[in-house]
């Protein structure tokens, strides 16, 4: 098995991805959805934080990315990128929705020098706004950003044309694709409901 369907198996059995076509859980932008992943759950569970902390720094070492330093974006995936960046002995950043009002005034938390390499870590992501609004920051501070690596995404069109448009390679543990396929074989689904899941991914805001 390899690394994706291990990680969809993981977020299964963990509880952090539930599957509920017939009753769709509402995004904050307004989207209906079959799936609902929730990755902050697996921070409380030792051996799946250390399991997905590990994955993300095989996936790091397997594309050969290279990377100063490490950052987050406030607030989910900070805590995945201080696993990272504790693991691999790197600087870490993180990057806030909107800078302070307060203080410094600060977008962007921790030391960053123009020209660094900087891996932008998410936990999850979905149309890919945060993600690439962080991306954009960075840069515009003078940072090179390659490359975006995320425990799991809903693999929504927006984001894959965002990410592209960017100029930003996403990379990933699992995706939709993969992790409908292993709740299928793994029976967390109806064989029924994943034409109902794989029309979901063609057209969210259409479903």
């Amino acid at each position: 098995m390899g690394t994706e369907s291990k990680v969809a198996e993981l977020l299964l059995k963990s509880g952090a991805v539930i599957l509920r076509p017939q009753k769709p859980f509402k995004f904050a932008s307004g989207i209906l959805s079959p799936i609902y992943c929730d990755n902050r759950l697996l921070l409380s569970k030792p051996s799946e934080r250390k399991l997905l902390r590990d994955f993300y720094v095989k996936k790091i070492k397997k594309e050969a990315i290279e990377a100063d330093v490490i950052a987050g974006i406030a607030t989910a995936s900070i805590p995945w990128a201080a696993l990272v960046a504790e693991k691999l002995q790197k600087p870490m950043i993180y990057i806030r929705k909107e800078a302070k009002d307060h203080g410094r005034e600060n977008l962007i938390e921790g030391g960053l020098e123009p020209g660094q390499k900087v891996l932008v870590i998410e936990d999850l992501v979905s149309t890919g706004g945060t993600s690439l609004a962080s991306v954009a920051a960075a840069r515009k501070e003078g940072a090179l950003v390659e490359k975006c690596l995320a425990i799991f995404t809903y693999e929504m069109e927006i984001a894959i044309n965002g990410f592209r448009e960017a100029n930003c390679n996403l990379l990933t543990l699992s995706n939709f694709s993969t992790l409908v396929r292993v709740a299928a074989k793994k029976g967390y689904i109806q064989k029924e409901e994943i034409n109902m899941l794989r029309e979901w991914s063609k057209d969210p805001v259409g479903w």
